[in-house]
Parts: C-alpha cells; structure tokens; sequence
C-alpha cells in the first residue's frame, strides 16, 4: 500500500479568480532555440522551449475547479531530481530503480510506458540525500539526450528507446562528482550537445557530435558548478553562456574559443552555483546564494558590464528565476536554513525588492502568460498573479508529496511535475493557446 503522506490531500481553493486576455505580453530572451525545438507546445529541455521558465504558448485564463485540481494520471518514479520533458506525443521520465537509471517515454495523455533504458550505475550521494540523476534530459530531432549523476551520457531513439551511442564522461574526462553529483542538464545547439562537467585537462565544458557522440572540442579547467548552459545570440554572434564554479564563461559553439568571463564565486567552497543564467533581451541574470548573491549583466561584443549587483535581493540557491515585463520572480536565500527561502519579486534594472514573501519554503517557478505556478518543494501547487503590485493568490492544491525540487513541464494544457515517489499529469483547466505561438 502507497505511503498515504504521498496521496495529494486537495484543500479548498482559493474561489477568488479572474479570466486573462487571449494575448500574452512576454519579453523573451534573445535565445535562438537548439535544433531540437519543434513547437512552442512543447517542453523539450530543462527549464521549457527557451530555457527561460516560461510556456510562450500558453495563459491560465479561469480558477480551478472549486473541489481540486484534476490529476489526470499518475505514475510511480524512483529517486532523482530530474525534471520530466515533453515533444509531441512523447514524453520522457528520467529517475533511478536500485542500481540502475532509467529513461522511459511515457504517453503524455495516458502515462501508459511506450518505452524503457536502463543502465547500471554505482553512484552515491555523500550526504544521503538522494541517488538518483539530477539533470533534465534533452529531446532533439528525434533523440533523446540524458545525463546521469554518475557522468553517463546517452543518446537513444526517441521512437524505440534505443541507444544510439554513449560516453563515459567520468572515465574519459576524470570528471569528479563534486558535492552532489554531476547535474548539468545538456543543451543541443547546432551539431553538438555541451555539458560542463569539470574533467581533467581542459574538459571543464566540452561538445559532443549530436549524430555520433565524438568529441567535437572541450574548453576550460574550471570546476563544473551545478548550473546548465544556455544559448543566445550577441549581435551576429551566438554564444554559450555557463556559469560554473569561477562565474559566468562564454563560448564560441563553433569551436568552445572562450570569448569573455565574469568571475562570480562564492567565497565558500562547499557552495552550490545552480541557478542558470537568465538572458533577457542583451542582458543576463545571474543568482546564487553563499555569499554571493545576484548580478544583472549589460552584454557587449564579447564582454559583460554589471548594471547592479546584491546578495540581499534575489540570490537563488537551486531554482532559476523568471522574468516578465520587466520584473523577476524566484525565491531569494538558502532552503536549507531558517526561516528558509522568501519568495520575491524584483525589478529587474535597479534590483529594487518589489514584493516578498515567506512561509512556502523552497521551490520553483514557471511563467505562464501573465501568472505564475509557483511548486513548493512540499509538494503544494499556487497559482499567483506574475504582478509587482502584490503578492496573490488565485489557487493553491497540495498535487505532490515532500522533497520536490525537479522542475516541473508545462506543455499542451497541462502540468507533468515529479517527487520522489510519483510523476503526475495535472489539468490546467481554462488554458489557452496563444494565438502568436500556433
């Protein structure tokens, strides 16, 4: 019998609501999605279509239902932290059965199992706290690109599963593990897929062949951190941004030439540098905790300029931010000491603290349109106003268990988001499609 601590109690929701415009007014990076990028319905790669927290096509135009929100289907998953993604009629689960990880697509209407990949690992996390991988897979013109927490990365078939080639990052590069794990979620940009993994001689980030596996060339000696890269376009030039342990670096896909870096550490070594860089327009976010804190970042042909810079606006331990109209939303300071992490609002060019609010923990965010589905690592749903007015909340349901930090999908009207212990399918009731993004 499943632990009743992990069946959702569905309070009453909030009865106060109000129906948005078909038009959705988003201001989204200047990032040319990876080839990977079929329709803007879909949530390909970690942190969505333009791997930014935001679902372009849609807007959350009524309340829920007054009894609960409508779990559509469920699905046991193993351990891990790696957040589901969805192309078309596939989707993908990426989590951990004793000894093995394992990749399966599931049918994102059904969750009924059309495919599975298992392979062995003997990862263990240091401090117990989970075993399972960390980063979210990557689907691309019919592949699907995983990353484990021991340094595996494979490329299978989208349609059947199959493997169609592999490295062992840990053995080829002496990768080390760091604190928890490697966690970097790969990107496909052009013919190659990039990961930062820390390796040995030069291979702190490195691009393999997305068709053949071969290395295609490695950049940097810096220790991996635990955020994932993005692409973007400055000027005619497209770029690749990572913000590993040492700050922000650079990179020339082409060729992984280093163009320019930001150093941005903590002044801890036990530090987690996790959130990924936000590009907004010709300007990126950057956040951590640890002393750190966050930076705006003025882009010049192949430089960065600091618009402003604190560590007491809107420093991200784990989650990334998102932006809309000019503000960002995420939740500022550590999870893991008291009082815990406050959920904000901040004005993007001066930093200003628009809003704050504390009691929901730790968790993350996702840009819908003119709202926002706040999931808090308790495993409870809100749904609140993306506005620097106020804090508010339109609905809330508790939909997972404890101990959810992967991000969760939003594609085709619904949301897919993962705890420890179960995957679910859940109704966005009076999403709509925007017009802009068919």
């Amino acid at each position: 019998m499943q632990d009743p601590r992990f069946q959702p109690t569905l309070p009453a929701l909030h009865t106060r609501f109000r129906r948005h415009s078909l038009a959705i007014s988003l201001v989204l990076p200047a990032i040319a999605g990876p080839v990977c990028l079929a329709t803007a319905a879909d949530w390909p790669q970690f942190l969505g279509p333009h791997r930014n927290g935001s679902a372009p096509d849609v807007s959350l135009a009524a309340q829920w239902p007054e009894s609960e929100p409508v779990v559509l289907w469920r699905k046991p998953v193993g351990q891990g932290w790696s957040g589901p993604v969805i192309q078309g009629e596939h989707l993908i689960a990426f989590h951990r059965l004793e000894d093995e990880e394992v990749v399966q697509c599931l049918d994102p209407m059904t969750g009924d199992l059309r495919w599975e990949f298992r392979d062995d690992t003997d990862y263990r996390d240091d401090f117990g706290f989970d075993a399972g991988p960390r980063a979210t897979p990557a689907i691309a013109d019919g592949r699907v690109y995983t990353h484990g927490a021991d340094g595996a990365l494979h490329c299978l078939d989208l349609e059947s599963g199959a493997k169609l080639w592999s490295v062992d990052t840990r053995q080829r590069f002496d990768s080390p593990k760091g604190f928890f794990g490697r966690v970097c979620s790969p990107l496909v940009e052009g013919n190659a897929v990039i990961l930062a993994i820390g390796g040995k001689e030069g291979a702190g980030i490195v691009a393999f062949d997305r068709n053949s596996g071969e290395l295609l060339w490695k950049a940097t000696d810096e220790e991996a951190g635990y955020s994932s890269p993005v692409a973007t376009s400055i000027g005619a030039a497209r770029r690749i941004l990572m913000f590993n342990r040492g700050g922000l670096v650079a990179i020339d896909p082409a060729d992984g030439a280093v163009k320019f870096r930001f150093p941005w550490r903590s002044p801890i070594h036990a530090s987690v540098q996790a959130a990924t860089p936000l590009v907004i327009g010709d300007r990126i976010f950057l956040s951590s905790t640890y002393d750190t804190g966050a930076a705006l970042l003025q882009l010049r042909e192949d430089a960065a300029e600091s618009v402003w810079s604190s560590d007491d606006r809107l420093s991200n331990h784990y989650a990334t931010s998102v932006h809309h109209d000019g503000f960002l939303y995420g939740f500022h300071g550590r999870q893991d000491i008291r009082p815990g992490a406050l959920l904000r609002c901040v004005e993007l060019s001066t930093g200003r603290v628009r809003w704050s609010h504390e009691g929901l923990g730790a968790g993350t965010v996702t840009l819908c349109g003119d709202d926002l589905l706040v999931l808090a690592e308790n495993g409870e749903l809100l749904h609140i106003d993306a506005s620097p007015e106020r804090f508010n909340i339109l609905n809330r349901a508790q939909v997972l268990g404890l101990d959810v930090r992967a991000h969760p999908a939003v594609a085709a009207g619904r949301m897919f988001a993962r705890d420890k212990r179960n995957l679910i399918a859940l109704d966005l009731p009076g999403t709509v499609r925007n017009p802009d993004n068919p």
